[in-house]
């Protein structure tokens, strides 16, 4: 019988699969012939690892070779003694629930000690996190003031016997290319075998980072803290550097800054056309909102919080004139009125509750799904954080709903920037071209007088009913921007780097 014959990509895989295993075997990740390595190069094939073998020595013949749904097409034949006999990975149906669930080209298993102790580090954690650590922008849809969370399922005595397990910790963690298994190792996948190894190489540096920083006393969930701010009236620990005592801490300088130069308490930002361009917002955010309301709300329908939606809506329907049936005309009826009601809120750009309610609901879908990621203006996060690091109070005031505003910091390109923002203001602290408003976020804030208050808007009568109630404002120009009006008297901004000189 002439011996079967695979497309060429198949054969170039057997190959790749041993030279990647040697190089995991150098980095301590296969030792013993524990973990592996399968690779999808054709749609028809998969090519995969043998199992109890030593994964350095490992040659092309050795590879089993098997159809899209799993089956094995192709068994290397037997060496000589001392060789075991081939038999294919038990690792086979883990590997499978990631081409299944996640159309992966390729899946790595890997043995390494810093996984093996990430899962240690918290005994009895269901999650390992870490944060603010370069190497997580190489994984994918992570930035680097993410925290990065990936799931820990609890080991089997056979492998085989975990693959429920990593299937629903797949399914619950959309945004993670990893599953961690406590005490004994992750798999780690991407859309091709280069993706792979770079994820698994990744994923390695975290867990070794959080093992060394966890060793130093350092807390690897968590953003770094902001920095104290002196003592007030230059004081100490009670004393004055002038009394004898140790002069008092000073506060971090920010970038072009002169020293001694007047600062706010906080700084106040809107977001459309300040913090994200007005095309994001515009364009992709309430795109998905137009895109996704009606199947928002059939899948919802019945839920509380969906309820509470449609009510608001009917009853601000029925302030503009318009109708939204009642419960009794039957789902689709409502669901009907509902949208058309929201289509035409959303084409008239009007800013009320009721609307931006609903919208943060769908939005969260968005955001927690990946399907969204908020876009920011490349200036914004390094402005936030060094803000933050010397001591400054940053706030957001828009007319999207506060739970909408922390999805979209939550979910930026380049991460969770929430714990660089002190709070939210939303329509429901008044409009924002009332004064009033400005006047009742300050008290909220607590500023001993509105002038400690900074605010940062691109639009000329938010700003101008800032300074009427006391605040300091200035404007901010940005690519697709309305044309600011001439002689408005303020100053104009175009990054948020620039907001204090």
């Amino acid at each position: 019988m002439a011996p079967q014959t695979f497309p060429p990509e198949v054969e170039e895989a057997k190959s790749l699969i041993c030279d990647l295993c040697l190089n995991l075997y150098n980095q301590g990740a296969v030792s013993g012939t524990g973990g592996g390595i399968s690779i999808k190069p054709h749609p028809d094939f998969i090519v995969m690892a043998p199992s109890g073998v030593q994964k350095e020595r490992m040659q092309p013949d050795d590879m089993f070779v098997l159809d899209a749904k799993g089956e094995v097409v192709h068994t290397p034949a037997a060496k000589p003694p001392p060789a075991r006999p081939p038999k294919l990975s038990e690792c086979s149906p883990l590997f499978m629930s990631a081409y299944e669930l996640r159309n992966a080209g390729a899946v790595i298993h890997s043995h390494s000690m810093w996984c093996v102790l990430a899962t240690l580090l918290e005994p009895d954690a269901s999650e390992f996190k870490i944060t603010h650590v370069e190497m997580i922008k190489g994984l994918e849809g992570h930035g680097f003031y993410d925290t990065l969370t990936v799931p820990i399922i609890e080991n089997t005595a056979r492998e085989c016997e975990l693959t429920d397990r990593l299937r629903q910790a797949i399914a619950d963690y959309p945004r993670t290319n990893a599953v961690l298994v406590r005490r004994h190792g992750v798999y780690v996948w991407g859309k091709d075998w280069i993706h792979a190894k770079t994820q698994a190489e990744c994923y390695d540096y975290l867990f070794q980072a959080a093992v060394e920083m966890r060793r130093l006393g350092l807390d690897h969930a968590r953003a770094p803290a902001p920095a104290a701010l002196p003592a007030p009236n230059g004081a100490a620990n009670g004393h004055s550097h002038a009394a004898g005592g140790e002069p008092a801490a000073k506060r971090p300088r920010i970038s072009g800054v002169a020293p001694g130069a007047q600062l706010p308490t906080a700084i106040v930002l809107d977001i459309e056309g300040t913090v994200a361009p007005i095309s994001y917002v515009a364009e992709t955010m309430f795109g998905f909102a137009k895109s996704h309301t009606r199947t928002h709300l059939e899948a919802s329908y019945a839920s509380e919080e969906t309820q509470a939606d449609i009510a608001a809506i009917r009853e601000q329907a029925a302030q503009d004139g318009a109708v939204v049936p009642e419960a009794g005309a039957g789902k689709a009826a409502v669901i009907e009125g509902v949208c058309a009601w929201v289509m035409a809120a959303i084409a008239a750009d009007r800013k009320v509750g009721a609307l931006k309610q609903l919208q943060g609901h769908v939005w969260r879908a968005g955001f927690e799904s990946g399907a969204l990621r908020a876009e920011l203006f490349r200036d914004v996060p390094d402005a936030l954080t060094e803000w933050r690091r010397a001591g400054l109070k940053t706030y957001i005031y828009s007319s999207g709903s506060r739970e909408a505003q922390r999805l979209f910091f939550g979910h930026t390109q380049v991460g969770d920037l929430r714990p660089y923002l002190s709070g939210f203001f939303d329509t429901t602290s008044g409009a924002k071209g009332d004064k009033a408003s400005y006047a009742d976020i300050a008290a909220s804030i607590g500023a001993d007088h509105p002038s400690q208050l900074l605010f940062a808007t691109d639009v000329l009568a938010e700003a101008q009913a800032a300074v009427a109630a006391g605040w300091r404002a200035v404007l901010v120009s940005r690519p697709g921007n309305k044309p600011l009006p001439e002689g408005h008297g303020f100053r104009v901004i175009t990054a948020m780097t620039d907001l204090l000189l």
